[in-house]
């Protein structure tokens, strides 16, 4: 039999035991506390089966009847800890909303249809959609006067709207497709815009009579001129153009040669009857869905140019142009009537005023 001695070892060594177990299970509840998590230390939950759970304690496969968990008290290590899981949460929050913003500052991936015309090609050529020969003499299919791409005249009606532009075919920067153009230069708008807008806030923005006042139209064509021949690298400076509204003019003969308004002439209708509503938040709210209906870089465009005439607007006092008077000079550049009878399109001059109007006074809600 064993001794009283060998008892007594035994015994303490097994509460030494159940001491050291019973330190490592609070210091693993004071950690999950601290991460506020809320999970038993040291053991593995069991999938519940009829409501009844395993005893951990024993090797059987017996199931006993486990009584809910009384609701503990929030320990102070968990109170001490939420502010610090509450502040790291919001860097956390911060980082991503600033890594989203960087993300959002290139340039969008703006959808284009492609531009094809028929093109008599010289020589054996093969459609690039479908791979098959391209047979006869002439006007053997068509090509997108943008991308290049040569296709068939049947398979150019299946082509995704997928072109992008290549500076090779697109030659000018005046009278040029706004899309084409954003896409052609890899920005987020025209860069005619951004560096007419960018020389005016920097130099003209008390000039009276900004955009009211013409510049000389010989100077403003070679405006045009330099940006067709040298793109970015147009020298629009004082240096070269003393007079700020020479580069007012070329912002708005830009708008005006657009081949498709920045105001399209599928959005125009809705645009229209918008300016007719009399109620200020139903004209508001239609406003607002009219948005909708411009492509993505006729959107941006206009919410660019938009911001920079409330900031002109906001000089009124030097320059002598509030909303009303910009809405006068705008309307008409930025809105063209689709094939409408001279009368109709006297009559939308008012209503183009009142769009423009519109969009400059509530440019911070509207977009």
């Amino acid at each position: 039999m064993p001794s009283r001695e060998s008892h007594m070892t035994k015994r303490g060594k097994k509460q030494t035991r159940r001491r050291a177990k019973k330190d490592t299970s609070q210091k693993g509840s004071l950690f999950t506390a601290a991460l506020g998590l809320n999970v038993s230390t040291g053991s593995i939950p069991s999938l519940p089966v009829s409501g009844s759970t395993s005893d951990p304690g024993t090797g059987s496969g017996t199931f006993l009847k486990r009584a809910p968990a009384p609701s503990k008290p929030t320990s102070p290590a968990s109170t001490f800890w939420r502010p610090i899981r509450s502040f790291a949460l919001s860097q956390l929050t911060s980082l991503v909303r600033r890594a989203t913003l960087r993300e959002s500052d290139l340039a969008p991936k703006y959808e284009k249809v492609h531009n094809f015309k028929v093109h008599t090609f010289r020589g054996p050529h093969w459609c690039e959609y479908c791979a098959n020969f391209m047979w006869g003499l002439i006007a053997q299919g068509v090509k997108c006067a943008d991308c290049g791409l040569n296709v068939h005249k049947q398979c150019s009606k299946v082509v995704p709207n997928d072109c992008q532009p290549d500076l090779r075919h697109v030659k000018k920067v005046y009278s040029c497709d706004l899309t084409t153009l954003v896409k052609a230069h890899n920005t987020k708008r025209p860069m005619v815009v951004d560096m007419c807008i960018q020389e005016i806030e920097a130099r003209g923005l008390q000039s009276e009579g900004l955009y009211r006042i013409s510049g000389f139209s010989e100077l403003i064509e070679d405006v045009k001129l330099a940006f067709d021949r040298d793109g970015e690298k147009a020298d629009i400076s004082s240096n070269a153009y003393e007079d700020i509204n020479i580069i007012t003019g070329a912002l708005k003969l830009y708008f005006r040669e657009l081949p498709i308004p920045l105001i399209t002439y599928d959005a125009y209708p809705r645009f229209i009857e918008t300016a007719k509503v009399s109620d200020p938040e139903k004209r508001l709210e239609s406003l607002h869905e009219s948005l909708k209906l411009l492509p993505p870089a006729h959107c941006e465009t206009l919410r660019y140019l938009m911001a920079h005439l409330k900031r002109v607007t906001q000089c009124d006092k030097d320059n002598l142009m509030p909303s009303e008077n910009l809405g006068i000079v705008f309307g008409p550049t930025l809105m063209r009537a689709p094939d409408l009878d001279a009368m109709t399109a006297l009559n939308d001059i008012r209503y183009q005023r009142l769009v423009v109007e519109m969009l400059i006074t509530n440019e911070d809600v509207l977009f």
